[in-house]
């Protein structure tokens, strides 16, 4: 079977250090050798591989980045026609006022936005500020915040110190030496972990944290989080870039019913065009202008554009209603097909963002097996499945009844003790470990 991919994926990387730029998209953490691992286009839930072949991604829409679906049309509308008048200028575009002005009225507490393009230079921007504003160094956090020297500092005072947030065994290599101790893991939903941290810490710079994954807050957690973080005078900021405008047009924290200092979104509010957005507190904020945070193409006009048409149609049409309706299809799917065939599937509890677990001796290989299964069947799929507004009942019940004959296999092998045989590649690489 051809797979052009899979070719170069393999020239990939001898010229790109890991073969591409993100983590997640690297073929080995799917189907070893036979991931398709590039598209020629993508529109709605299908992705067309360089053979031509079509898929149904029923996976995570590009690492949760495309929450209308891949080339929404609304969106490209509004891209193209800041293209054709100049997406850049020496001159400042308007739509990043617009942009504040919409984004404060969704999040009332907040009085001032900053912007970025990329969900990892967020959380740096984050980082710096709030250290500027509080003159402390060191922060407590929960949850995956990205690539930057302040977090992966972590495992420069314990080796796994992220190995619950991001990899297990991750090298802190090329983060300076200096940095040890002033950033410090909890948990989720184990407050007591957070108030010790604090004991031995008491001057801490900020709290970041992913409000919420893939379980809920328990036992008024976050309440908790944001008396401490008033107590103490540390910046409360909510790491949204994942789970924002997932749960309702704006932050999970307006469900949630718990307000930061500030808060980072980035991913699905741009639909697939790079932006990102900080927003916070006056007083936060404006701490940005005691230190040097500048960027030239923070300044382009794609960003804001895109992300504009993504909100109003979020909103229009209600989309994170939508995004938890086929959530709550897709969990169902996976709890019945296990029931049936005898697995012990294991579910999270947030509809838009779900992720199911195997039982089994080797997880990985039984992984490994589904995706290459369903490859067949032509659907892109792993253990996560993100909802897009384009996902619809009938790509489900392709997806059940693909997933239906899936189990069977992995059921029957991991019976025969054969599924590492009938794997047609490698085992998949670890990936991804969250703390929620």
């Amino acid at each position: 079977m051809k797979n052009k991919g899979q070719e170069l994926w393999r020239k990939a990387k001898t010229l790109i250090p890991g073969g591409n730029q993100l983590l997640s998209k690297r073929a080995e953490l799917f189907a070893p050798e036979q991931w398709p691992a590039y598209y020629s286009k993508a529109k709605g839930v299908s992705v067309w591989d360089l053979d031509g072949t079509e898929y149904l991604d029923m996976l995570n829409m590009s690492a949760g980045s495309c929450m209308l679906g891949y080339a929404d049309g609304d969106v490209n509308a509004a891209v193209i026609d800041r293209i054709e008048r100049g997406s850049m200028s020496m001159l400042n575009n308007p739509e990043e006022v617009e942009l504040a002005e919409l984004l404060l009225s969704l999040h009332p507490w907040a009085r001032m936005v900053r912007y970025a393009r990329t969900g990892g230079e967020s959380m740096a921007v984050a980082a710096r500020i709030v250290r500027a504003y509080t003159g402390r160094d060191t922060i407590a956090f929960c949850g995956y915040h990205g690539w930057a020297d302040w977090y992966l500092a972590t495992n420069l005072g314990a080796k796994d110190g992220l190995a619950d947030h991001l990899l297990a065994g991750l090298e802190p290599k090329g983060v300076p030496k200096g940095l040890a101790g002033t950033v410090l893991p909890f948990h989720y939903n184990k407050i007591e972990e957070l108030e010790k941290i604090v004991a031995q810490n008491p001057n801490l710079a900020a709290i970041i944290m992913e409000p919420m994954h893939g379980e809920y807050p328990k036992d008024g957690f976050l309440e908790k989080v944001r008396e401490i973080a008033t107590r103490i005078g540390a910046v409360l900021v909510f790491d949204e870039i994942t789970i924002g405008f997932r749960l309702t047009v704006g932050g999970a924290h307006l469900v949630l019913g718990v307000e930061p200092d500030m808060a980072i979104f980035a991913k699905g509010m741009s639909n697939g065009f790079p932006m990102a957005a900080i927003l916070g507190k006056r007083e936060v904020m404006q701490a940005a202008q005691d230190t040097f945070i500048s960027s030239t193409f923070w300044t382009e006009g794609i960003g804001p554009v895109a992300t504009l048409a993504a909100i109003r149609k979020m909103q229009k049409y209600n989309v994170p209603e939508h995004l938890s309706r086929i959530g709550a299809l897709m969990k169902e799917v996976w709890l019945k097909a296990g029931e049936k065939h005898g697995l012990k599937v294991t579910c999270s509890e947030v509809l838009p963002l779900l992720f199911f677990g195997l039982p089994g001796p080797n997880p990985l290989a039984q992984k490994t097996l589904l995706t290459q299964e369903m490859l067949k069947r032509g659907i892109l799929a792993s253990t996560n499945f993100y909802a897009s507004y384009a996902h619809n009942d009938t790509h489900v019940a392709r997806y059940a009844a693909a997933l239906d004959e899936v189990f069977a296999i992995i059921v029957k092998a991991a019976a025969e003790g054969t599924t590492e045989n009938l794997l047609e590649g490698p085992v998949a690489h670890a990936g991804f470990q969250r703390l929620n």
